[in-house]
């Protein structure tokens, strides 16, 4: 549901493609995980137009956003350019299982930074005619939206603005999923109300077994489940365990099971956020790329999920909510 590969793919210019390269998701990686359907995400850093680069934190100008924007379309013309014999992007589950018939991968496109829009709902029916499926609500900024998450309880109890839940109900008219990864509790729970159909959160896991404030609370997995929608398991380290450096594959099934135990074995997903956080925050025995998604897999059977629970995690369970929720 999440990877960041097409951002560092334009890093990297004309020395790497999306068929074969050293990040986390390539097309020779996936065709070895056996994947069907991969999520692309547009990540939009706003910080990098401030006038000071804002890594985390702070007020962006209306300025920056408008910069912020611009960079949009060539990221869609990058996904665009990677099409072949084996690639295409897709904008339906009916596109997504024509591909699937001749041996074709798709790929969905989406945009992490909902602050894009700047305020202008015609740029969310601009993204959706480009193609884009998922829209991130917030990053790490505050934006016309609403509030990202924070260590702050004060920032962490904001919710979505008066223009965010305009967003929230116009793409539902639209088709396209809500991503409430990132969020503040306070626009989470904004979201839940505002939202008619299931929402997700592409990457992001539980806040009991790891406190950081971009993982869900039981009680946020909880709601995110009876309103039919889906997390998926983010592989960074800092979100699985305090102890990041010791991180392995059986902390991500432990998290699994944990949201399996609270919330139900509908709610779990794969979100990965491969190429959104550096190899070296790995130990070597620690998945590197989607290729060895089978340790995973293993790690889930050794933590007790069934064969049919781990089956809803790799496809089921997301693939229900696009079915209800994208448009043909």
């Amino acid at each position: 549901m999440h990877c960041d590969t097409i951002c560092v793919l334009q890093e990297a210019g004309n020395e790497e493609s999306l068929y074969d390269n050293p990040f986390g998701v390539s097309i020779k990686k996936m065709k070895q995980a056996g994947t069907m359907v991969q999520f692309f995400a547009c990540f939009v850093q706003a910080g990098k137009y401030a006038g000071r680069f804002l890594r985390g934190k702070g007020v962006i100008s209306t300025e920056a956003w408008e910069r912020a924007y611009e960079t949009v379309p060539g990221m869609m013309q990058r996904i665009r350019r990677e099409e072949r014999n084996e690639f295409r992007l897709a904008v339906s589950c009916k596109e997504i299982l024509a591909n699937n018939r001749k041996g074709i991968l798709s790929g969905i496109a989406t945009v992490e930074e909902g602050g894009v829009l700047n305020g202008r709902m015609e740029r969310l029916e601009e993204l959706y005619q480009w193609g884009v499926r998922l829209l991130t609500l917030t990053w790490n900024y505050e934006n016309c939206l609403g509030y990202p998450n924070s260590r702050k309880r004060e920032e962490m109890c904001q919710g979505l603005k008066p223009f965010g839940i305009e967003v929230v109900e116009q793409m539902n008219v639209l088709g396209m999923l809500v991503d409430v990864s990132h969020l503040s509790d306070g626009s989470f729970w904004d979201c839940m109300q505002s939202s008619s159909v299931p929402i997700v959160a592409s990457h992001s896991n539980a806040r009991a077994l790891c406190d950081h404030p971009r993982n869900l609370t039981d009680e946020m997995l909880r709601a995110l489940s009876e309103k039919g929608g889906v997390a998926g398991l983010n592989f960074y380290p800092s979100f699985l365990r305090k102890e990041a450096q010791k991180v392995t594959v059986a902390d991500l099934a432990r998290h699994a099971s944990h949201m399996i135990r609270v919330a139900g074995e509908d709610v779990v997903a794969i979100g990965t956020d491969f190429d959104g956080f550096e190899p070296e925050e790995m130990e070597q025995s620690y998945i590197s790329h989607i290729g060895e998604i089978d340790k995973v897999r293993e790690a889930m059977k050794k933590e007790g999920i069934t064969e049919r629970q781990i089956d809803k995690i790799w496809s089921g369970n997301i693939w229900r909510v696009m079915t209800e929720v994208l448009s043909d």
